[in-house]
């Protein structure tokens, strides 16, 4: 039977919760009604199956990313990027599932269809425009992926550790890096800003390159 105050929007935030401190790999219907004190059975009234509440997270993830498509496409394209990293950053156990996981819950599609229509009245084909957002996105994802480092429920390898070990005589150009600052929250920063400023000014509408 439906629960007196829960809604599809309370399980998703739930399920959110969860992954943000286990990990995707611990969300499971039974610990998903666990989390909100229910029998996983009444999950199923807002949400059919375990591969809704998926999309659901995406769909939470891409929605919250209000960026509106007006002015030079680069500079909304740009703010577009940056705020799908901020978004994930704060959630990044939703990685895994973002990078492997296409986007399919209305808001989500909503979204895209809104930055796609826009690409297209800047001369951009259909699926022109959905493939420069399919690599801007991709860009992001990866990057971000790269700069969470350990996410929830996954062992990462001690990469800071390693590289900070290394013998300065037989590594002097990475060790003069490290001095440097690569790795910290400025380096990734920077990486960010040179490669996505690079891949927005080599991409125009075919007709125009």
């Amino acid at each position: 039977m439906p629960r007196v105050g829960l809604s599809r929007e309370k399980v998703l935030a739930a399920a959110l919760a969860l992954v943000d401190r286990e990990g995707i790999a611990a969300l499971s219907m039974r610990k998903l009604g666990a989390e909100l004190g229910v029998e996983a059975m009444t999950l199923y009234y807002y949400v059919p199956n375990k591969d809704a509440v998926l999309d659901g997270l995406i769909d939470m993830a891409v929605s919250r990313v209000t960026v509106e498509p007006v002015g030079p496409w680069r500079e909304w394209l740009r703010a577009f990027a940056v705020a799908i990293r901020r978004e994930l950053l704060a959630h990044p156990a939703l990685l895994p599932l973002v990078a492997t996981r296409p986007v399919l819950a209305p808001g989500g599609l909503a979204t895209v269809e809104r930055i796609a229509a826009a690409l297209r009245a800047e001369g951009f084909g259909a699926l022109e425009g959905l493939q420069l957002v399919n690599a801007v996105a991709t860009f992001v994802v990866g990057h971000t992926l790269a700069e969470a480092g350990r996410t929830p429920g996954h062992d990462e390898p001690d990469v800071a550790g390693v590289m900070e070990s290394l013998d300065p005589g037989e590594y002097p150009v990475l060790a003069e890096a490290l001095r440097a600052g690569l790795g910290t929250p400025e380096d990734h920063q920077e990486r960010f800003d040179r490669a996505l400023d690079a891949l927005l000014r080599g991409l125009a509408p075919r007709a125009t390159l």
